[in-house]
């Protein structure tokens, strides 16, 4: 006789209950940019009736509400509904960065050097190299998800092991070490722009380089393939011992000759592009260097300027070559239709800019973000939170926020506007703000049923637990996330406390001294 007496929910499955719910009530974050453009518009009408004003930092000028509920105001939405969204700083970065992302995404060139990095892994050391292969992942967007999660789980069944331990290994790297890499991935950019408009508002010469955090990234990253790896093998381990789970029926193809002549020529233009980088930036006089200038950082401002243009070469060229040496580009019509896939998937994320960038650029010309930043700024001297504290605090802010909101740039456009001009006027830096919130919001990305891939790694989890749900994916990610928080926060606090660049040019302090 079966049982049909209900069970009653864990307490981790109510809690994800009440997040999923709360999630779900929130409308389309294109939708919810509309509503907030709408709130800064009737904001702007109130705070001018009452003569709110703030002293300008830089200026000292007495700065006030801008009344976009007027008649000078209808004029200027109108006006500005085209420029708003064609100017908005990260678009064009994002756009020229996927393109060259594209053309190694659409060759094979990705997917070839994950399945090659899986495929070569030593038995005990096949969750490292796993996770390992998650972060380096992100530079790609979210191939990751799509190719190596399920490509892990597939592994770990060939190795004798529980195939879900691969896919959370896998998971682990690709969602909750978002923020961390080598190297600059499109991310980069997207963030930096957005920093870039935010810091503005204080300071409108301010810039913010894609590789504004990029020693961080890369410091974080053997942090989170060692707690990635401890995780996996001492926690997450327990619950999925080792068994046989059909070891033999389920494998991943070796490379073919094509595959393999298309990496060799890969290789080939990887080295040809890396020399002329050297030669461009190595020499004091040379090409993407400014000539004369002593300080070696500031010489190099052509080049880190150019972040994305190399970026869009470098996948382009190196795409190109592994697809002529492999087969999959035989013209430059593939070439073409590699750059249109890509762009083909950012249909959705430019209905979400246009919105975004009319909210962005309405908040600003209200002058609403410099008041409720000077005013914030004021509050927080007044509580007197130390530096570091008050930092950790805004991680765990964010990582809170992105259990709600899984989008890391819908996010960030709604949080940099206020919290960079704040922390500017604390005196921290656009890139001290923003390498706190890449950490937030990389941490709780894998128990977040919000993360748009989130019901794509169940799916994936079901093809070897039929009954598998998001309580399973959050059950199984959760010591991830929390070693992931903690250990992050403290390289985090280290960093800042002994004064390390986060990347090249990027300063800790405002204004820079």
């Amino acid at each position: 006789m079966t049982d049909t007496t209900p069970t009653r929910p864990s307490a981790v499955d109510r809690f994800l209950a009440v997040v999923e719910r709360a999630g779900n009530t929130l409308p389309h974050p294109a939708t919810l940019f509309f509503l907030l453009t709408v709130v800064v518009v009737i904001a702007s009408a109130v705070v001018a009736q009452f003569d709110v004003g703030v002293v300008h930092p830089k200026t000292g000028e007495t700065v006030t509400s801008v009344n976009l509920l007027s008649v000078d105001g209808l004029q200027r939405i109108m006006g500005g509904l085209v420029t708003n969204f064609t100017g908005f700083a990260p678009l064009g970065t994002v756009l020229v960065a996927l393109i060259g992302i594209g053309v190694a995404e659409h060759s094979g060139l990705i997917g070839a050097c994950l399945r090659i990095v899986v495929l070569n892994a030593p038995r005990f050391l096949l969750t490292p190299i796993v996770v390992f292969a998650g972060v380096m992942s992100n530079m790609a967007s979210e191939i990751g998800y799509v190719l190596l999660v399920p490509l892990a789980g597939l592994l770990y069944v060939a190795a004798g092991r529980h195939p879900i331990l691969g896919i959370a290994a896998a998971f682990a790297g690709v969602s909750g070490g978002y923020s961390a890499n080598l190297l600059l991935g499109t991310i980069d950019p997207l963030l930096s722009g957005l920093s870039q408009e935010a810091a503005q508002i204080v300071d409108p010469e301010y810039t913010v380089s894609p590789a504004a955090n990029l020693f961080f990234m890369q410091a974080s990253t053997p942090l989170i393939t060692l707690l990635g790896w401890f995780v996996t093998e001492k926690i997450v381990a327990r619950r999925f011992p080792d068994g046989n789970y059909g070891r033999g029926d389920e494998k991943i193809e070796p490379l073919s000759p094509a595959e393999k002549r298309g990496l060799a020529y890969a290789g080939i233009a990887t080295v040809v592009l890396a020399a002329l980088v050297l030669w461009a930036t190595v020499p004091a006089d040379g090409a993407l260097r400014i000539a004369g200038e002593s300080d070696v950082l500031k010489s190099l401002a052509p080049f880190l300027h150019g972040i994305v243009a190399l970026i869009f070469v470098a996948g382009g060229l190196v795409g190109i070559a592994y697809g002529v040496g492999a087969g999959t580009i035989r013209n430059d019509t593939d070439v073409v239709n590699g750059m249109s896939k890509s762009m083909g998937t950012l249909a959705s994320y430019l209905v979400l800019v246009f919105f975004a960038a009319q909210f962005v650029a309405l908040f600003n010309w209200t002058q609403l973000g410099l008041i409720f930043a000077v005013e914030g700024a004021e509050f927080l001297k007044a509580v007197g939170l130390p530096k570091i504290p008050l930092l950790l605090c805004f991680i765990l802010l964010t990582a809170v926020v992105n259990l709600a909101m899984g989008s890391a740039s819908a996010k960030w456009a709604l949080m940099a506007p206020v919290f960079v001009p704040m922390f500017m006027l604390l005196g921290y830096s656009p890139e001290v703000t923003q390498t706190a919130y890449r950490v937030g919001d990389s941490v709780t990305n894998i128990i977040s049923p919000m993360m748009s891939y989130f019901a794509l790694v169940i799916a994936f989890l079901q093809r070897y637990e039929p009954k598998a749900g998001i309580g399973t994916v959050v059950a199984t990610m959760i010591p991830y996330s929390i070693t992931f928080l903690l250990g992050w926060s403290l390289l985090f606090a280290l960093w800042i406390a002994l004064g390390l660049p986060l990347g090249p040019g990027a300063p800790l302090v405002y204004p820079a001294g």
